[in-house]
């Protein structure tokens, strides 16, 4: 499942994508809780640093562009230092801010956390104090954001709407905007706040509200999966939704489709720092691949893959496809998945390659797995951080001249066969007499051998080494070979 999830986080390409939502600046003191205050029974934090980031649709718009998406955002932040931070913050980001509002009956919403480590330990918050109104936007800040949600709507490829109750997502804003959107065919994902009414999503593509706001919806609490599945068949039916994704937090998501059917996606145990931001991060995830038209259930495998990655961050942290793919690429991986044509292959090496990886690549007939095959393999592995290992067709093995019965194996239960070993990461089947066209496509970093080759032997060695790359031979297992392996058993059968 792994490779498929790479397969399609490398196929989403670089969609548009309009927010709607509260801002929020977030401001975080970080210092060292060395002592308890002698003036009161508090803790003591003397400070170290200081720093703002994007907070609540603002992150959400930022973490969509560590996804490599266009972002445009739609808001509202108070006439102040802080909505002009908030906004500089947002250019740099490379964020679009037409639809971004200044609003003089408001202050910008902030957020400041202090974040305390003690006796060396890992740092966690120990205090929020928060700066908002709630006051729905006026009737004319109101007709402002329409005007402009509605002619830069056509040209985004989904719409997100990140509600954290400060009064910008109101009724006639959000009832008005998912109907354009869903005439225009555009999907539109909501994360409503724990107070929002769902009511004013009526038609929407889906929501990702988590235990807490799906109790408040629906009336149910969810305690379970069944409870989770229930809920979230009740939202679609009620609200006319395409699919609901109910976060489950460390039991990851429940997606329900309005059809009734339902999927439990568990998420992998993560040591948890901080939760901050993680809604966000699975809101951003679910839009970037609904406007590349994946499917619901294969959009919160990936959602948790990156919820997870952030609640291992202290703070906001944008998380990015490079991480993604990297935490994909370490996990288990199906000896199936492993094997794969040129064109994914390539694409994975490139991913790889974008991480700093070493990518090493070996080739040859491999029939009749035996040790040596093994050993070297293992040796192989060690030299870089990807081992690729491809080997001859049917057809072309005979074409080398083996023998009238080789191969022993077809080329289906060779490859299954090497895809079983962990040192191998993948296996691919060319059917040319050589591997030069391989080498070409897929430049490997090093190109290695087993058994009795000299370095200068290996065919290829030219190849690699006029595009910068090496080749080496590795060691052999004295008195192992294929042939004499086939010798001991066709002369045992003799006998």
């Amino acid at each position: 499942m792994s490779y498929h999830l790479i397969n399609l986080l490398q196929e989403f390409g670089r969609p548009k994508i309009l927010v709607l939502g509260d801002l929020i600046l977030d401001r975080y003191t970080w210092g060292d809780a060395e002592r308890v205050s002698q003036e009161a029974p508090v803790i003591l934090l003397r400070e170290e640093r200081r720093e703002a980031r994007l907070g609540g649709a603002a992150n959400v718009a930022n973490m969509l562009r560590g996804l490599e998406a266009d972002v445009t955002l739609a808001g509202a932040v108070g006439d102040d230092g802080d909505g002009r931070e908030l906004r500089d913050k947002l250019q740099q980001a490379g964020v679009d801010c037409r639809c971004l509002l200044v609003d003089l009956e408001r202050p910008t919403t902030v957020k400041e956390r202090f974040i305390g480590r003690a006796q060396q330990r890992h740092p966690h918050q120990i205090l929020r104090v928060d700066r908002e109104v709630r006051v729905p936007l006026g009737a004319t800040q109101t007709q402002r954001l329409l005007d402009a949600l509605f002619d830069l709507l056509p040209a985004h490829q989904a719409v997100l709407v990140s509600e954290y109750g400060k009064g910008v997502c109101t009724p006639e804003i959000c009832r008005k905007l998912v109907g354009a959107a869903r005439r225009a065919g555009i999907p539109v994902i909501v994360d409503p706040s724990s107070s929002g009414d769902f009511r004013n999503f009526v038609g929407a593509t889906a929501v990702t509200p988590n235990r807490l706001e799906t109790k408040r919806a629906t009336g149910r609490a969810i305690t379970s999966i069944e409870d989770a599945i229930a809920a979230g068949r009740r939202l679609c039916a009620e609200f006319e939704l395409d699919h609901a994704y109910i976060t489950l937090d460390s039991d990851g998501i429940v997606v329900t489709q309005s059809d009734g059917s339902a999927e439990h996606l568990p998420t992998r145990k993560r040591e948890v720092y901080d939760i901050t931001g993680a809604g966000d991060m699975v809101l951003a995830m679910i839009g970037l691949g609904s406007a590349a038209g994946i499917g619901p259930f294969d959009l919160a495998r990936l959602a948790n893959v990156a919820g997870g990655l952030e609640v291992e961050q202290i703070g906001v942290v944008p998380i990015t496809r490079q991480e993604i793919l990297a935490d994909l690429f370490g996990g288990e991986r199906a000896t199936a998945d492993k094997i794969c044509g040129l064109d994914v292959l390539e694409r994975h090496v490139a991913a790889r390659r974008r991480m700093g990886k070493r990518i090493v690549l070996t080739n040859g007939c491999f029939d009749l797995l035996h040790v040596g095959h093994v050993t070297y393999l293992q040796q192989a592995a060690r030299e870089g951080d990807c081992l690729i290992v491809a080997i001859n067709s049917d057809a072309s093995v005979r074409q080398l001249g083996k023998g009238p019965d080789r191969p022993i194996f077809n080329e289906q239960q060779r490859a299954a066969m090497l895809a079983a070993l962990e040192a191998v990461d993948y296996v691919t089947v060319f059917g040319e007499p050589t591997p030069h066209a391989l080498l070409a496509r897929l430049k490997p970093d090093l190109l290695v051998k087993g058994g009795t080759y000299a370095p200068h032997e290996i065919v290829g060695r030219e190849l690699v080494e006029a595009y910068g790359g090496q080749v080496k031979a590795l060691g052999e297992v004295p008195g192992i070979s294929t042939t004499r392996v086939l010798e001991q058993v066709r002369g045992t059968k003799a006998a």
